[in-house]
Formats: C-alpha cells, structure tokens, sequence
C-alpha cells in the first residue's frame, strides 16, 4: 500500500448512516418539543355549570377536565369527600349522583348539568345525624375515618337499593369500598341497623 488508507464499503455505509441519523436528530427533537410543550401549555377550556349540590343551586364555570371529585373539594371546599386512590378503586370518593351511588374521582364535572349531587356534607338535617352516620358511631363502624365518608354514602345507597338480605349480600354490594383499618364488621353492624 502507497501509505493510503482503504476504507471498506461497510465502514463507509456505517459512518454514513450515524451521520445521516444525527443530522435528523435535531428536526425531530424540535417537532417532540414543539408538541409535548403544546399539549401542557394548551389553553383551558371552560364550560358554564349548572348544578344542585346538597339541595343547594349551584351556577359555576368549570374546566372542562374538572373531576366532580376535584370541583367539591379544590372549587367549593367539601372536603368530607376523600381522595383516595384517585383511579376508581377505593370508593373514598363516593358520593350520590341523583340518588345513585357513583365515584367523584371518574364522573367529570361536565356531565353535571341538571343534576343533584348529595355528598356526605349534606346526608345530616342541621345538627340531625342522618340514621346511617349515627349507626357507624353507635356500631364503631370506622377507625381512622378516612374511607368513612365513602362508606356511608355507599351504605345510603345499600339500603336505598334494597340489598340488605344477608351479609353476603351486604359484603358484596359494599366491595367497592375499601377500609384499611378492616371495619368491616362495624360496617356490616351499622348497614343492618339501619335497614332493620
């Protein structure tokens, strides 16, 4: 050899192809920029709301990504409605949706209008307990009382939904709600009492 040096054709499709990938690199890093920054950055969007919650009329303007779970207690402050797993699995969201049972943290907000919205805040008459909230003190239906709010707006709708035969059937038609503590018993004790 006359002190050249040969490249081979692999080496050169190599070197080729890591320089092509580094030129785009910076146009596709820009355009993920671009996009990811608008999708944060992106306006909000409001909606009007109209809305009774604990029998009261309610006319509010909402984002329109505004959880009912987050409209209570971030927007009105009824923070007697816990969040708990934020994902529908614990039931420390549960509040009633005209009279049914439903978890705050997945209905959003703007499937509300025209709706009656019932949290714990509102079950009492005054300084009256509702019969289900006197039951969870008199049965020790709770012990931290984290989830307690959760677990007597789903007793309310136990009882209201008629499905008090049995504490099987109790069991089964409380499973959404999860207490950490395992007040199960106190649970079952106040849910019968108050359906007897």
């Amino acid at each position: 050899m006359n002190g050249k040096q040969s490249y081979s054709r692999r080496f050169f499709l190599k070197t080729s192809g890591a320089l092509a990938a580094l030129a785009a690199i910076p146009a596709s890093v820009k355009s993920l920029y671009t996009e990811v920054r608008n999708f944060i950055v992106s306006p909000r969007q409001t909606i009007p709301l109209s809305v009774t919650i604990n029998k009261k009329a309610l006319k509010l303007t909402v984002d329109t990504r505004t959880t009912l779970l987050d409209l209570l207690r971030e927007n009105l402050q009824l923070t007697g409605t816990k969040k708990g797993c934020d994902h529908g699995q614990c039931g420390a969201c549960t509040v009633h949706l005209n009279g049914e049972r439903v978890l705050s943290c997945l209905t959003l907000a703007a499937t509300l209008p025209g709706k009656e919205v019932t949290t714990i805040e509102g079950l009492a008459n005054g300084d009256q307990l509702h019969p289900m909230q006197q039951a969870f003190i008199e049965c020790d239906g709770f012990q931290c009382g984290y989830c307690t709010p959760g677990q007597i707006m789903s007793a309310v709708a136990c009882v209201n939904e008629g499905h008090t035969g049995s504490v099987a059937e109790i069991k089964e038609f409380m499973s959404g709600n999860l207490c950490r503590c395992g007040a199960y018993n106190g649970i079952v004790a106040s849910i019968q009492k108050v359906a007897g």
